[in-house]
């Protein structure tokens, strides 16, 4: 306590009070005393509120524990069910019709469709890396995936492969056949391009010239229009980037010089202060705001070494063609910035706050809640943003807004808190209201069942409503954890529930007016490695039509937005539109109800096995990272050594899922423990070139990763909402404290 600095109503750790007060600040036009004055104003009034919602989600999880105890299995009686949530306020009456209100939206997420990266902001290097993926190579995409198979003849090599690289020039040519054909012919016969009487002509082999099917799609150019050094074609609101370059290795073996073809890809970014992140104290909130504060700036750079080259990375700048015409075209460089600030679950040391209730009997300072501490700081480093002038500085949003997602929200009294935290916050920091967005996560049962009234809740200012199937599967088997044992994992996706989750999301937010006015989104493709099967799979997310999807890497961005080409996803949410949102609600809630549990468990001891294997492995996998080394997303590699991404959400899944099946009697103590030895084994192999790496299986009863994972398991009936922040919090803050 002694070591904090007192300001109002605050205790503030040193390293946060001196950043805000020497990096933060300057240039807001805020003063230091203002701000903590109205912080701490602030947390005063909504501290109480936030310790209130918490409060109630624990009474219905009470509520809802005692229900599946007496009425186990299935739901018998839907009507019966329903009626039942909406008397103890679990299910909240719908409002009438309506659409969102939310202006000076950027186009990114009101009108294109395209890929969204999620990255940690701890990593300025990913940061970076995710900002400039607006654009990316296809040529790279293509010949460092396995979208294109190795020949299995042609031995692996350092060196470059003509042969793969003909292989992807042949694909890139064939997309350029799809989105911008030609009236006569095929790109891959071009032998050169050159603008003409404000036109396109493509001249192709045996002395052919012709234009664009679609003229008009040819909306720019660099370089001299008798030999320009790139084409700038358009498609479903997306751009593509013809690169003809003939003095470069790959240009200079192409009919028509073109050397790359550069395409529009990640429209949009979160920088990610949640589930992607191990951020326990101020240190790690400083370092996480010091890379926002960059970001906001424009200033943000890193030192990479590739290849044995060192240089500096930075934002990239925008992008200068001519039209046809001869006028300037100006196209964003750089991804559209969210950032993901904490829930309303977590608190933090960083800063404690003087406690005036007297129902509470936790002392006179509190730790802040985390998500108020997010939105009140991050809200003052996006002024650097809004105030900035565009024609020296490199800024984020052209609209003027800030862009917030608000993650693990249960139900619409949580968004309506949501949305008067932030109006409290632009009224204190001097903006006009709704300049903050917000990004609603559909990842929670009580969000998913009331996902219009949530949506009312926030309609001024909501810019993005997206499913999360990790999270929303690990709520899932808490709220209903009584009810019985859940299904295999493996069968969870084709359930009824999650069917009409997914569909569910789309539909409401269509109904409350989003198309052309904010994102609908699905979720993370989690395996980096297999983008072969991602472009196979991933394209039910336009076709089901969300005009984004998350993807885990620039790489899967710029193939991602192949299927934005592919499918117009504005048409799709046209022709979804027609249907009735009162036809299918009731059928939807219904099904949204249906708990995933076993009817007749019929497992065998090596089914049963082979489940808490799986579960135990990836839990031991993130976790000794998460608590050893600090870090919150990686790839990771599964039982069957298959790199997955991994982060809290999954975590939550399958702490959640043996926790209810020694609930049920399933499996026993013993033998969770068993797996835990079994697997700590297989986790210590996998990492063994990690010089970072603490073996498990060496002692686990003194390992702090190894007690961690197990304390979310035996722990998991136990934990809020089945969150895994709390004990990976405290875990990690022993090791810190201990180092």
């Amino acid at each position: 306590m002694s070591q904090l600095i007192h300001t109002q109503q605050l205790q503030v750790s040193p390293d946060l009070h001196n950043f805000i007060e020497a990096e933060v600040l300057p240039g807001t036009g805020i003063d230091a005393a203002s701000f903590w004055r109205s912080f701490s104003a602030l947390v005063q009034d909504l501290a109480p509120k936030n310790r209130a919602l918490l409060q109630e989600r624990e009474r219905l999880q009470s509520l809802l524990d005692t229900w599946h105890t007496h009425h186990p299995g299935p739901i018998k009686k839907m009507a019966t069910y329903q009626r039942y949530l909406r008397d103890i306020g679990y299910l909240v009456p719908e409002p009438k019709p309506f659409k969102i209100t939310t202006t000076h939206v950027d186009k990114e997420l009101s009108t294109q469709a395209g890929p969204q990266l999620v990255v940690p902001i701890l990593n300025a290097r990913y940061a970076l890396n995710a900002t400039n993926a607006r654009w990316g190579s296809l040529y790279d995409a293509l010949y460092g995936t396995d979208v294109i198979a190795q020949n299995p003849s042609t031995p692996a090599s350092s060196g470059y492969d003509p042969e793969r690289g003909a292989h992807v020039i042949h694909y890139a040519r064939h997309v350029l056949d799809r989105v911008a054909p030609l009236k006569k012919g095929s790109h891959v016969n071009s032998v050169g391009y050159v603008i003409k009487d404000q036109t396109l002509w493509v001249n192709l082999a045996g002395g052919l010239s012709t234009t664009l099917a679609k003229p008009e799609q040819c909306v720019g150019f660099q370089g001299e229009k008798s030999h320009p050094s790139s084409i700038l074609f358009v498609h479903n609101g997306l751009h593509l980037d013809v690169i003809i370059d003939p003095k470069t290795p790959i240009g200079q073996n192409d009919p028509a010089g073109v050397s790359d073809v550069v395409i529009e890809a990640a429209l949009s970014t979160i920088l990610d202060l949640e589930d992607s992140v191990a951020v326990v104290d101020s240190s790690d909130k400083v370092l996480a705001y010091r890379n926002w504060l960059g970001i906001a700036k424009g200033s943000l750079s890193e030192s990479v070494t590739k290849n044995g080259r060192t240089f500096t990375r930075r934002l990239n700048p925008d992008r200068h063609y001519l039209t046809l015409k001869g006028s300037e075209l100006t196209l964003p460089g750089r991804s559209l910035l969210f950032l993901r600030n904490v829930g309303h679950l977590m608190t933090n040391p960083a800063i404690l706050y003087e406690n005036h209730d007297a129902n509470t009997t936790t002392g006179p300072w509190l730790e802040i809640p985390e998500g108020i501490m997010d939105a009140f700081i991050t809200t003052t480093i996006a002024l650097h943003d809004l105030k900035a002038d565009a024609s020296t500085q490199i800024k984020n949003s052209r609209q003027g807004s800030v862009y917030i997602v608000k993650p693990k929200m249960h139900g619409p009294a949580e968004v309506a808190f949501a949305n008067e935290l932030f109006s409290k916050v632009e009224a204190a920091l001097g903006l006009a209201q709704n300049t903050v967005k917000l990004g609603i996560m559909d990842e929670e049962r009580r969000t998913s069942v009331n996902l219009m009234a949530c949506i009312h809740a926030a309609q001024s200012r909501l810019a993005f409503i997206n499913t999360g199937f990790l999270d929303r599967t690990g709520d899932e088997m808490h709220t209903a954890m009584r009810a019985g044992p859940m299904v295999r994992k493996s069968q969870m996706k084709s359930t009824a529930w999650i069917k009409a989750y997914e569909l569910n999301n789309v539909l409401v937010g269509l109904a409350c007016g989003l198309q052309g006015r904010a994102q609908i989104g699905k979720g993370m493709w989690a395996m980096p490695d297999l983008m072969a099967q991602m472009m196979a799979q991933k394209v039910a997310h336009p076709q089901a039509g969300a005009n984004t999807a998350w993807v885990p890497s620039p790489t899967a961005a710029t193939l991602h937005a192949l299927h934005y080409h592919q499918v117009n996803v504005k048409q799709v949410q046209k022709e979804l539109s027609r249907l009735v949102w009162g036809e299918q609600r009731e059928a939807l809630l219904k099904d949204l109800l249906r708990i995933p549990v076993e009817t007749h468990p019929h497992w065998s001891d090596e089914d049963k096995r082979e489940e808490v294997d799986n579960n135990v492995q990836g839990i031991l996998g993130y976790v000794v990272r998460w608590i050893d080394q600090g870090v919150g997303c990686s790839k990771v590699p599964d039982i069957h050594n298959v790199g997955l991404m991994e982060d809290r959400a999954t975590l939550r899944i399958s702490s959640q899922h043996i926790a209810n099946w020694l609930a049920h009697g399933v499996v026993t103590r013993a033998q969770v423990m068993a797996s835990f030895k079994r697997m700590a084994r297989v986790v210590d192999r996998q990492n063994k070139d990690d010089p970072l790496y603490q073996p498990l299986a060496l002692d686990m009863s003194n390992n702090s990763a190894a007690l961690a994972a197990m304390d979310l398991v035996f722990q998991g009936l136990r934990q809020p909402s089945g969150y895994t922040e709390p004990l990976l919090h405290a875990w990690r803050l022993k090791v810190k404290a201990k180092a």
